[in-house]
């Protein structure tokens, strides 16, 4: 495969439905204890959703973010019986590519990078191992979308057209 854009592109819109709707544990590393943080409010949201939401953060392991248990890591989740499908990542796109190998031996089936996060190389090692990838995203801002939870202070309104019918 010597073209590049097929490791580039992300799944598509309805590939993105699907994964919110089929898997529900998400792995958010990198998730702040910070409530004014991006990743705070992303854990929030998908907890009010449904989600099972597993906090990856070795600043604070051992400690609770949102009630969860955080761990330093994958692997420390994995051990500790948590299950994980999607493992959503906010951190700098150089410190990406090392995310791949443990999802991987998790047992992870999607490697998400966060809104703003894109590294194409850890997409095709993803790919390569088997991972569906997506970059550029934001999980809440996709399920949003999907599900008419678009509002501008970010709550779910239910109103998913902005024009009455």
């Amino acid at each position: 495969m010597g073209d590049s854009t097929a490791y580039s592109a992300t799944p598509d819109m309805y590939e993105r439905l699907k994964l919110l709707k089929q898997y529900r544990h998400v792995a958010i590393v990198g998730l702040s204890a910070d409530p004014y943080r991006p990743s705070h409010f992303v854990a929030i949201y998908l907890q009010a959703e449904g989600y099972d939401i597993i906090p990856i953060n070795p600043r604070y392991a051992g400690k609770t973010i949102l009630g969860k248990r955080v761990y330093a890591s994958l692997k420390e989740a994995r051990a500790a019986g948590e299950q994980i499908e999607i493992v959503d990542i906010f951190r700098k796109a150089a410190d990406t590519p090392p995310f791949v190998a443990e999802a991987v031996e998790i047992g992870a089936k999607v490697l998400w990078l966060q809104l703003g996060v894109r590294n194409d190389e850890t997409g095709r090692l993803a790919r390569e191992a088997g991972l569906i990838f997506v970059q550029d995203r934001c999980v809440k801002m996709e399920h949003a979308r999907f599900f008419g939870g678009l509002h501008t202070i970010g709550l779910n309104t239910g109103v998913i057209l902005s024009r009455k019918l």
